[in-house]
């Protein structure tokens, strides 16, 4: 589409409904725009013009999701889904910012024409474009996402299709399969989860027998948060009669993210409403987010010789590690790791994740943290696994970019999203080699896949099925914790044990300026202000077992402080320090630390 094709009137009809809110400015993070309901019209209005025109330059379908994710029920969000089903590129984040704060009808369309002009040559000369849309459960997402609409709408030539009520991993996957030219509805989606649960549990091996599982004959129960990631799992549940849940806190059941969810469990090392530490104790549990994106696991123990009980949280970090040791041995199984491993295997294993896979080459893993991941996490790892682990800034956005780098990539946030890569390249390679259909995935074959090698290799293929390739989803998250639980026949507290968390703490400092503190090496060393580093490290000094680093905060003007030490008294006294460093030398303002 030209500048000359764009219809300014129908553009700017359509925009005098929703006119900006005086004295307020939006700025797109991870998270995209969030707030408090009323307030976001314009802002959902203008998301929906500016996927429509990304769907224009990229001559591909986007999407958009009405969402707040963990924020409370009077919050809602709207973000943008690029053409892949990933996150809004980051070059068009300040484009974005520009529409959404744009002040009356002529500053908007001056915004939308430079845009066009800067993207041109992408933009020319396309005169169609689609834009999927989607929310959560929020009451006010139903008005927010045809307000959205009117906004796609509002850009000549796109097509705008309502999805209806979804998570948010599942608009990514419906963008990502549209673009794909394969079937893109719900019910695709859910047979691609329940296929590839099925196939990894029949290609278990047989001397893993059920009966002696841990997590065979239990339930496991489900924290939904009060939202639409419980209505989606009992749609799953009907196709999977290998997985007994039991799935509390339902829509129904009372107000979204209200002392629910995984937000919740994960940083107030608390049970949900609706668990009970006594009744449920040394049940296997995991906990949902608003939108299902997140989870993370818990269970509650008996402390011994007392009458009293604790949770234990196992959260990002360890479903990670989880992964981590199951893809390592589908890699050695195909390389013939123990066996017949090439020497290309052993000199290059010394230094990284890399394998040598006959007929494909080196196949590159990585797995990918932040300096939230807990100390313990990145030791078992690097130390115990003998594997490589990079750190980049916190946000999704660094961390899913960084793992398509490679051609099998990991990343999880402490906070419980994350999800597991497999390039295209590598993908099609295992298609063309161990696929027993003709739609190239994979089948359950034992007659005909009995070597390690293919029967590792149909496991990859399953795991690229189950795992949303495009965004962390709890749906598809806990198939995979499942099916690997099967395997190791471990219970939930084998697991746990594979190592032991360190005691952290977190602060926050207000500053005037958050732009004042500069940091570099993924966050975890500050450049800016002069002598705040030195000040650090002379308290992890004074610690045992110390680590501790300040960022400044996206959306808000604090610093962010992380101390984790041996103990909890350790960690504490390491965070109150560090708190007080950042107060005097950053810029704090307020009470003082």
């Amino acid at each position: 589409m030209s500048m000359e094709e764009l219809d300014r009137a129908q553009l700017l009809a359509a925009a005098s409904k929703f006119p900006v809110p005086p004295g307020l400015k939006f700025s797109y993070g991870t998270a995209g725009y969030r707030s408090e309901a009323s307030l976001l019209p314009s802002t959902v209005f203008r998301t929906g013009v500016l996927a429509a025109l990304r769907s224009l330059c990229t001559q591909a379908a986007t999407g958009v999701m009405v969402t707040a994710s963990h924020n409370p029920i009077e919050d809602n969000g709207v973000k943008v889904v690029d053409p892949r089903g990933e996150m809004l590129v980051q070059d068009w984040e300040p484009l974005a910012d520009a529409l959404v704060n744009a002040q009356g009808s002529e500053m908007l369309l001056k915004v939308v024409e430079d845009i066009m002009e800067k993207k041109s040559a992408n933009c020319k000369g396309f005169t169609f474009g689609k834009v999927l849309l989607a929310k959560d459960t929020r009451p006010s997402g139903e008005s927010l996402l045809y307000i959205a609409k009117q906004g796609v709408e509002a850009v000549s030539g796109v097509v705008a299709i309502l999805s209806g009520t979804l998570t948010t991993p599942q608009l990514h996957w419906m963008v990502c399969a549209v673009n794909r030219g394969v079937a893109f509805g719900e019910s695709e989606y859910l047979l691609q989860l329940s296929d590839g649960f099925r196939l990894l549990l029949e290609l278990k091996p047989t001397q893993l027998n059920d009966c002696t599982s841990p997590t065979y004959y239990e339930r496991l129960i489900v924290d939904g948060s009060h939202g639409v990631g419980a209505s989606k799992l009992f749609q799953l549940q009907k196709s999977i009669t290998d997985l007994q849940l039991e799935i509390r806190n339902c829509p129904q059941d009372g107000v979204l993210n209200d002392h629910v969810g995984a937000d919740f469990v994960q940083k107030g090392r608390t049970g949900p409403h609706g668990f009970d530490c006594i009744k449920d104790s040394g049940r296997r549990c995991v906990s949902f987010d608003g939108d299902a994106d997140r989870l993370v696991y818990f269970y509650f123990s008996r402390i011994d010789g007392m009458d009293k009980h604790i949770m234990h949280l196992l959260d990002g970090d360890k479903i990670m590690a989880l992964f981590a040791l199951f893809l390592m041995q589908q890699f050695r199984d195909l390389c013939l790791f123990d066996a017949t491993m090439k020497e290309q295997n052993k000199q290059s294993m010394a230094s990284c994740n890399e394998y040598f896979v006959d007929g494909y080459g080196p196949v590159r893993f990585g797995l990918v943290q932040t300096a939230y991941a807990n100390g313990s996490s990145t030791m078992y790892l690097r130390e115990e696994l003998g594997l490589n682990v990079v750190l980049t800034p916190t946000g999704v956005k660094y961390l899913h970019a960084k793992a398509a780098e490679y051609d099998v990539g990991v990343y999880f946030e402490a906070n419980g999203h994350g999800t597991v890569l497999i390039n295209e390249a590598f993908l099609l390679w295992l298609r063309s080699e161990y696929a027993s259909n003709k739609d190239g995935n994979a089948t359950s074959d034992k007659e005909g896949c009995k070597t390690l090698q293919c029967q590792a290799g149909q496991r990859l293929l399953a795991i690229s099925e189950i795992m949303n390739q495009a965004v962390g989803d709890a749906l598809s998250g806990l198939l995979l914790v499942e099916v690997i639980l099967r395997y190791m026949n471990w219970s939930i507290q084998d697991w746990d044990a594979i190592y032991t968390d360190l005691p952290s703490r977190q602060l926050k400092v207000q500053v005037l300026d958050r732009a004042s503190i500069k940091t570099v090496n993924a966050e975890t060393r500050v450049t800016i202000p002069l002598g705040l580093q030195d000040a650090i490290d002379a308290e992890v000094g004074k610690i045992p077992g110390g680590r501790a680093f300040v960022r400044p905060s996206g959306t808000e003007d604090v610093v962010r402080v992380y101390a984790e030490a041996a103990t909890q008294d350790g960690a504490d006294i390491l965070a109150h320090a560090v708190a007080v460093h950042v107060y005097q030398l950053g810029g704090g303002v307020g009470e003082s630390q």
